[in-house]
């Protein structure tokens, strides 16, 4: 396949029709319409989140309908993206052999796919865990789809900052599944992610940078100086770690907590911080090692919020 060409589509047979696939193949088509692997970073926020509300263990079946209408809510959203950039998509090493590029699924199929999923996400969480979480999940695929995907990712370099919010919006369904309400607690947690998205994206941006200028998308580290990139990505660290200790004088946390946020946040931060020292030094490629603080990011997450569902249950 030369530059200039699309992505092959899978067909064969006389006369260019398409070749049967399995029930398998199609179901798996459909499965990463939907992201799994993004979705498991979302869904290890909500879980934790629901423990500190709950001050102890949530009913499994909260927990199991919450999860459930979760990723029901961020697959159909997913979906939806990968309709909307399917023409970048194409454009792109990293994802051109999306379901929607490849022709799995057909554009049709995917937008119907993500609409469906979108609606009876909704109807889900109403119906079986509140109509205020499920308010906040319409809330979230209406700002991935609409104000990330098609409003600000092809038209501004802030896009991945203001985008994502939506990324955000799990804990706030974690905390009203058991509350009903959104607290101050909740809030600042979403401060967390919200600080913590541009550092962990944009490492995976300056990696992928050829293929975001070659698709026209204007992520930061295609239109701006690495040592501006680096710069940002330390604001956003500290802001992130602030929002992460703010949460303990409010009394919900714990020990567990303190210990795991201080300690996490020092720890990635350090590894921010030498991302810039190498920027300065002017390194690039494997000895800049941006996916090192891509990977780092999602240990951070991990631990602080593992350190967040541990806390309610261990007292001094």
């Amino acid at each position: 396949m030369t530059a200039t060409q699309g992505p092959t589509v899978r067909n064969s047979g006389r006369d260019g029709e398409r070749a049967p696939r399995s029930v398998g193949a199609v179901l798996r088509g459909y499965v990463a319409l939907t992201k799994p692997r993004i979705i498991e970073l979302l869904l290890i926020t909500t879980i934790p989140t629901m423990f500190l509300a709950a001050g102890g263990f949530p009913s499994p079946w909260l927990i199991l309908t919450t999860m459930i209408g979760g990723y029901l809510a961020a697959g159909g959203a997913n979906a939806l993206n990968m309709y909307l950039d399917r023409d970048i998509d194409a454009k792109m090493k990293r994802t051109r052999n999306r379901p929607l590029v490849t022709g799995e699924i057909s554009p049709r199929a995917g937008l119907v796919f993500g609409i469906a999923l979108s609606l009876v996400s909704a109807v889900w969480l109403g119906l079986l865990v509140n109509w205020m979480s499920a308010a906040l999940a319409v809330g979230a695929i209406l700002l991935y789809v609409v104000f990330y995907t098609m409003i600000l990712k092809r038209r501004t370099s802030q896009n991945i900052v203001w985008g994502g919010v939506a990324g955000c919006m799990p804990v706030l369904i974690g905390w009203s599944s058991v509350t009903g309400t959104v607290s101050w607690t909740a809030v600042l947690l979403f401060a967390v992610i919200f600080f913590w998205t541009p550092p962990h994206y944009w490492p995976l941006a300056e990696k992928f940078s050829r293929d975001y200028a070659e698709a026209g998308v204007p992520m930061l580290p295609v239109v701006a100086s690495r040592r501006s990139v680096s710069r940002q990505m330390i604001l956003h660290t500290a802001l992130m770690i602030a929002a992460s200790l703010a949460i303990i004088p409010l009394g919900a946390t714990g020990w567990v907590y303190g210990v795991g946020a201080v300690a996490s946040g020092a720890w990635f931060g350090f590894l921010v911080v030498r991302y810039a020292m190498r920027v300065h030094r002017g390194l690039s490629g494997k000895a800049l090692g941006p996916m090192v603080v891509f990977h780092g990011s999602i240990t951070y997450l991990t631990v602080l919020f593992v350190a967040l569902a541990i806390d309610p249950f261990v007292t001094l």
